[in-house]
């Protein structure tokens, strides 16, 4: 993630409402299907100095919060530069999690996997988030003699403080794609994904020194920043077919910075902003990979207010739904920045409500992605607040993805109740599935009133998403009539037809 968009914020007040009752109320109903999601960030050293049970403690509680919030999917950064929070024999342990880069954590454990585990249990989606090219921070002096900047010097390049893998060697593009196999081989990840760090941001007075590259590697190319597009084009594309070939439903998300080009660059594609492009600045052609499928979701980064001269949040979240579309488009939100900042239409509040009404009137955006992970477990601006209490009170389901597979699987079986020592239990049999397309990986129980119309469109009736096959019946004197329903959910969450169940409880 760029940080020198929220490095301002820290020092700001921030306001503690939000917006008044009229302005929440003011969006439409709850979808049953979205992407809420939450960055848990490792680089900024916010586990650096804990203990394995002090890291777990922390990890477990943002989980728990951000659970309530209604958040169904965490990106978790497992490589931030060139390193690794899981055991890797390719790259080395981080520094970000044990202090001192290629020492293994004491007592030693498993980051991702504890990580992939928790979210599961919870019912959540467990995104690995990597930072492709960066091979060093400028925070970083000593690599560990495995690092690849120490191993391979040739692949890298410096750039203001930076070491980074270098985009125009064939062999670096390589070396990317066999390390994330290599978690996608062993781990049971949801999806994979990459954040805005292709060439580098833009640094008075630097510059990326790949003369030698650009005449070895040309291929065909005369402009060198065409070429360094194609570059990037080429690994994005082979990095989703790595993926892909190894887990077809492992979904690869890429988060871009919030502008693809200006309008002065631009007259026809670009927005009517003035700040850094991805397209000219980080030769990142992200348009490409969404027209052409070489990425399963986008996620640009919209940090910016309403408002803001340079780069206004409406003007961009308008940009990005008309010409993102064809690849599901999720919203990468600045909690801090969002509760900074006034509406312009109503002073008395932040702008949560005003980005959420502009959320709901794109039809192309269906989901949030929350940066970062802490600052809604803190409840900045009451933010979390009106996440659990009003915007994602009702949980939801992953939108769906059938480019990848859109066939839902066989209902749950043989649904019927037990009364047991730990209480009066729903229980069911898994489906039988021939292939990862058909089996059931989780499972949505709904809960109406005995006279009340079963309709599995409604968020609201939804009582739990869980990888079990049970769920524990809050019994009182079985007098009650209620009524349940269990659908089956596969590795896109396409959702099966429901089994209803008649209860007294």
């Amino acid at each position: 993630m760029t940080v020198l968009l929220v490095s301002a914020l820290v020092a700001t007040a921030l306001f503690t409402g939000c917006a008044s009752t009229e302005s929440v109320q003011s969006t439409s109903s709850p979808a049953k299907r979205e992407f809420r999601g939450a960055w848990i960030q490792t680089v900024n050293g916010q586990f650096m100095g804990m203990s394995t049970n002090e890291i777990k403690k922390t990890l477990s509680y943002q989980l728990d919060e951000l659970w309530k919030d209604g958040v169904n999917a965490i990106i978790f950064q497992v490589r931030p530069e060139c390193d690794a929070l899981y055991p890797s024999k390719l790259e080395p342990w981080s520094r970000f999690l044990t202090g001192q880069q290629g020492v293994a954590p004491s007592p030693y454990w498993d980051p991702l996997q504890w990580m992939i585990d928790e979210c599961h249990k919870r019912g959540m989606e467990l995104h690995a988030w990597i930072n492709p090219y960066r091979a060093r921070t400028k925070t970083t002096s000593v690599l560990a003699p495995n690092h690849i900047a120490s191993k391979r010097p040739d692949l890298i390049f410096e750039y203001d403080g930076l070491l980074l893998l270098n985009p125009g060697i064939p062999e670096a593009k390589d070396y990317i794609c066999k390390v994330v196999d290599d978690i996608v081989t062993r781990y049971d990840i949801d999806g994979l994904h990459i954040d805005d760090y292709f060439y580098p941001y833009p640094a008075a007075g630097a510059v990326i020194n790949d003369d030698r590259q650009f005449a070895r590697y040309k291929n065909g190319f005369s402009n060198k920043a065409d070429w360094r597009r194609d570059n990037v084009n080429v690994f994005v594309k082979q990095l989703h077919k790595t993926i892909h070939d190894r887990k077809p439903w492992v979904k690869f998300g890429v988060s871009p910075f919030g502008i693809y080009r200006n309008s002065k660059s631009d007259p026809r594609v670009g927005s009517a902003t003035s700040g850094t492009q991805n397209y000219d600045d980080l030769y990142a052609d992200v348009l490409l990979w969404v027209n052409n499928g070489w990425v399963d979701y986008c996620v640009p980064q919209l940090y910016w207010e309403i408002g803001n001269k340079a780069a206004d949040y409406k003007t961009l979240i308008g940009w990005w739904n008309n010409h993102c579309g064809k690849r599901p488009l999720f919203i990468g939100e600045d909690v801090e920045r969002t509760v900074k900042y006034s509406d312009p239409d109503n002073p008395n509040s932040h702008q949560m409500a005003a980005k959420f009404r502009l959320h709901k009137q794109m039809p192309n955006v269906n989901g949030t992605v929350l940066w970062y992970a802490k600052a809604a477990v803190d409840n900045v601006g009451n933010y979390a607040n009106y996440l659990r209490t009003y915007y994602w009170k009702y949980k939801a389901l992953q939108p769906l993805m059938p480019f990848i597979d859109g066939k839902a699987p066989k209902n749950p079986k043989k649904v019927s109740t037990v009364m047991t020592d730990d209480g009066y239990m729903l229980i069911w049999q898994e489906p039988k599935g021939k292939s990862w397309k058909d089996k059931a990986v989780k499972y949505v129980i709904y809960k109406f009133n005995h006279d009340e119309k079963v309709n599995l469109a409604d968020p609201s009736k939804i009582v739990s998403v869980t990888t079990k096959t049970y769920y524990k019946l809050p019994y009182t004197d079985g007098k009650n009539k209620t009524v349940y329903v269990v659908t089956a959910l596969d590795r896109m969450s396409n959702e099966s037809h429901g089994v209803v169940k008649k209860i007294k409880l």
